[in-house]
């Protein structure tokens, strides 16, 4: 398994056996690591078995602006394994070509709550290592075209996420924030943007958190 904990301060989310238990879940690389300190582990649109898009996407040309929070709505499942994180991945590909009509999954990135963050829409991960293009997305209206969007895998509307999926998604906005020299700010949820619960009340009342802890995260 992969660990990525990039330069993330361990007091952050190691704190004893159970803290380690945590870290390995998640896919959580400890320091030391050659590609710690510069892209946590992203599982690619190949890795995970991803179909071609159906109609060709669109790079633009310019860097993201800004990150929206998204919850899948999908189970909360107790599988925190890589083979689900896949196959939640596969699941929403299928979703957004085959039911809503679009090229590909539509928003950039996923974390499934075992912590695997995971390539959504093609190309995603290609350009933030790039810094200065994005992918058009399919996540939010009036959005698409300056938001990168992350899906987290689950329902935050009574339940909080897991903590490791918490801890890698805090390194994966640290990461994308970094590349793209968004402000933490800048953090915000779908429902910011659209008539929608998504993210979710429970996951929506801890972006402020997300915010601080990504603060944190850039500067360790």
């Amino acid at each position: 398994m992969d660990f990525d904990l990039g330069r993330l301060q361990r007091r952050t989310f190691l704190r004893g056996a159970a803290g380690l238990a945590v870290a390995g879940a998640a896919g959580i690389l400890l320091p030391g690591a050659a590609h710690a300190a510069t892209e946590p582990r992203i599982y690619s649109c190949d890795e995970w078995g991803a179909r071609p898009p159906a109609d060709a996407l669109t790079t633009l040309d310019h860097p993201a602006n800004r990150i929206l929070i998204h919850h899948i709505a999908s189970a909360n499942t107790t599988d925190y394994s890589l083979a689900q994180a896949f196959q939640i991945a596969r699941d929403t590909q299928h979703d957004h070509i085959d039911n809503n009509g679009w090229s590909d999954t539509g928003q950039h990135f996923t974390v499934s709550r075992g912590g695997y963050r995971m390539e959504g829409r093609h190309g995603s991960l290609s350009t933030v290592r790039g810094r200065t293009t994005m992918i058009q997305g399919a996540h939010c209206p009036g959005q698409n075209t300056n938001a990168i969007g992350i899906e987290n895998e689950g329902l935050y509307t009574s339940v909080e996420p897991p903590q490791t999926q918490w801890a890698s998604l805090v390194l994966l906005c640290a990461y994308i924030c970094k590349q793209y020299g968004i402000p933490v700010s800048e953090i915000k949820g779908h429902r910011d943007y659209y008539n929608t619960e998504c993210p979710g009340d429970r996951l929506y009342a801890k972006l402020p958190q997300l915010r601080t802890e990504v603060a944190r995260a850039m500067a360790a």
